[in-house]
């Protein structure tokens, strides 16, 4: 678990390129916010990007949504000075696309060091080549240290797919294997996870049925490439209210000093672990968050 803990239930990639986006995105109901200097910029307007997100994020604005800044990679023509101009504009957490390996990570979180970044700024790393795959455990593991900054996983299925070329059908059963292997490699490192886009963006029931697959691997929420998606995203990445009470329930009874010795109990006619209490603290941390934020 992430400290301190925050909801990202949806996360929407928004171009840095588009000035109106920019200030669109602190009107929007949407946990947090990924703005684009990579994918979603063309070549031309990289410049423009850099400066218009700079100006944004150092304005502010953006209230308790989580600000991220997705840089483009070190080994493209901007991608130190994106580094650069993120540590300038101090955001919640920079995006690393392509990483591959933890020193890709070790790598990035030394430069952030020297340009005086401050303690507060994240790194999250994209999961979305067949190497990244491969090391997925070894990365989750950099979590663990402090001094890589490490809280969050965002898979890029749509780039998995194209440097696999395994396709991106509904269920996505090619995917599977890779999608679960860095929820574990997430979970090793205490750190956060969310799912790939789904790029039909009209087609609602194609999308409920993916953020409904994503809850079920454990996934903490979803990336998003349009507004219309972040109320059925947080409909299906918030707990319930039968979710929440169920959790306030068990840990009041195992709170209860005839049950402070015991691992497992009965509640309402089911066996319960002291576990399941533990999980459900989560479910009443997150539901609180989300409370609070809105």
């Amino acid at each position: 678990m992430t400290s301190p803990l925050r909801p990202r239930r949806s996360a929407l990639y928004m171009p840095g390129s588009n000035q109106r986006a920019l200030e669109k995105a602190k009107t929007l109901d949407v946990d947090c916010l990924l703005l684009d200097l990579e994918d979603a910029v063309a070549p031309d307007a990289k410049q423009l990007a850099r400066e218009q997100i700079v100006a944004a994020v150092s304005a502010g604005g953006y209230g308790e949504r989580e600000v991220v800044i997705r840089v483009n990679g070190s080994d493209t023509p901007w991608g130190e000075e994106d580094l650069a101009a993120a540590v300038k504009a101090d955001p919640d957490a920079i995006l690393v696309p392509k990483v591959n390996t933890p020193a890709d990570l070790q790598l990035i979180a030394h430069k952030l060091s020297v340009l005086g970044a401050s303690d507060k700024v994240r790194l999250w790393a994209m999961m979305e080549t067949p190497e990244a795959m491969l090391n997925a455990g070894a990365i989750g593991a950099c979590g663990k240290d402090p001094a890589v900054r490490l809280s969050c996983f965002v898979m890029g299925t749509n780039d998995l797919s194209k440097e696999t070329r395994a396709r991106l059908t509904p269920g996505r059963a090619a995917m599977m294997p890779w999608l679960m292997t860095c929820v574990a490699a997430a979970r090793l490192g205490g750190i956060d996870i969310l799912d790939g886009v789904y790029n039909a963006f009209q087609d609602e029931d194609g999308f409920a049925a993916e953020c409904a697959q994503g809850v079920d691997m454990g996934m903490d929420g979803k990336t998003l490439i349009h507004p219309k998606q972040i109320g059925p995203c947080h409909a299906a990445f918030s707990p319930s209210e039968d979710e929440i009470a169920w959790a306030r329930l068990i840990n009041a009874e195992f709170d209860k000093p005839e049950n402070a010795q015991k691992g497992a109990i009965q509640v309402d006619g089911k066996m319960v672990e002291r576990l399941h209490a533990e999980m459900g603290k989560r479910v009443i941390a997150i539901a609180d968050a989300i409370a609070a934020r809105t």
